[in-house]
Parts: C-alpha cells; sequence; structure tokens
C-alpha cells in the first residue's frame, strides 16, 4: 500500500520539479527582458520567483528529506564544543609556524637539489 503511494508521490514530484525548473527560467529569461527596469524590481521579482520555487521544490519527497538534514544539521552544529579564543589563537600560531618551518625545508631541498642537477649538468 505504501509503495503505491510513494509511486504517485513520485510521479507528482516530476511534475512539481518541472514546475521548479520552468521558474527559474522564468526568473532568468525575465531578468534580461526586463534588463532597462529598475535593478530593485527585478530582485523583487526574483526573489519572489525563487520563494515561489523553493516552496514548491520543498513539498517534493527529496525537498523534505532535504529540510530534514539541515534541521538534523542544525541540531549537531548545537553540539559542536567551539574552542576558546585563547585556544584558536594557539592553534592558529602552531599551524602557521608548522607551515613556515615546513616552507623553508622544502625551498632548502629544492636550492640543493639545483645546485647538484646544475654542478652534474654545468
Amino acid at each position: 500500500m505504501e509503495s503505491k503511494a510513494e509511486s504517485g508521490s513520485s510521479r507528482f514530484d516530476v511534475v512539481k520539479w518541472l514546475v521548479v525548473f520552468a521558474l527559474v527560467a522564468v526568473g532568468v529569461v525575465g531578468n534580461q527582458y526586463f534588463g532597462a527596469e529598475s535593478v530593485l524590481y527585478r530582485v523583487l521579482a526574483l526573489v519572489a520567483i525563487a520563494l515561489v520555487a523553493t516552496f514548491v521544490a520543498l513539498q517534493t519527497d527529496r525537498g523534505r528529506r532535504f529540510a530534514t538534514l539541515l534541521k538534523e544539521a542544525r541540531v549537531e552544529i548545537r553540539k559542536v564544543v567551539w574552542p576558546t579564543r585563547p585556544e584558536l589563537i594557539q592553534t592558529t600560531v602552531i599551524v602557521v609556524v608548522f607551515v613556515l618551518v615546513v616552507a623553508l625545508l622544502l625551498w632548502g631541498m629544492d636550492s640543493l637539489i639545483s645546485f647538484l642537477v646544475a654542478g652534474f649538468i654545468g
């Protein structure tokens, strides 16, 4: 029974995605067509079209799953323990010093190899 509901939903999902793509196309073509109009009006129209397209996209199965993903990601971000400012500065300094040391080592090895190759081939 659920597979019938799922297949019906996916059939309408295709139509909904076509509507979304049509709205995006209307926004692009309309923005080009009304290029001489005020930028404010074009931006407002594009924002309105984008909101309608987003609303239609969120009515699809993939859109609902994406919205759920965003909600879950927001919950996970709240669980993150962010470093304090002193920890951040200390870690940044360590990374910068390490990168400089490795850069100097690579420069030294490159110079040595260049010197050896130049001495070997003349």
